[in-house]
């Protein structure tokens, strides 16, 4: 059971982390709405494919992109065509072992305890939305 906490701790941290590179980026980039203009501004040259913004390190990659704050948290993070963050079990765990106090969890424990929108209904491509990471129990 103790792992299952450790995923649901795991999901909420994401979750907190994302929230906080949103707000950094909207904050340091005033034309930003939502985190997906990001790449945006990158496709039409406005800014650069990597660099800083406020206090993260930025560096865009396919649909997504992969935010290091200057404390060394990592959060990566694909868009989907309508804007909304999507990740998958891949991107959370890679939160997890990156942490300062690593926490390596298994995608069962994340099916089981922390996500159980992927474990029922989650596309060809195996990715969730920020709004469906909601922890049960």
């Amino acid at each position: 059971m103790e792992r299952v906490g450790d995923a649901r701790e795991l999901v909420l941290g994401y979750v907190d982390a994302l929230n906080e590179v949103d707000e950094a980026v909207r904050a340091a980039i005033p034309s930003v709405e939502r985190l997906a203009d990001v790449l945006n501004l990158v496709h039409s040259r406005r800014i650069s494919r990597s660099g800083l913004v406020g206090t993260y390190s930025y560096t865009v990659h396919g649909a997504g992109c992969r935010f290091i704050s200057d404390n060394g948290t990592e959060v990566d993070v694909d868009f989907a065509a309508d804007g909304s963050e999507i990740f998958d079990l891949w991107r959370l765990r890679g939160y997890g072992l990156r942490l300062p106090e690593s926490l390596d969890v298994t995608d069962e424990d994340l099916r089981r305890g922390a996500v159980p929108a992927i474990a029922s209904d989650r596309g060809a491509t195996g990715m969730v939305q920020r709004r469906q990471l909601i922890p049960s129990g």
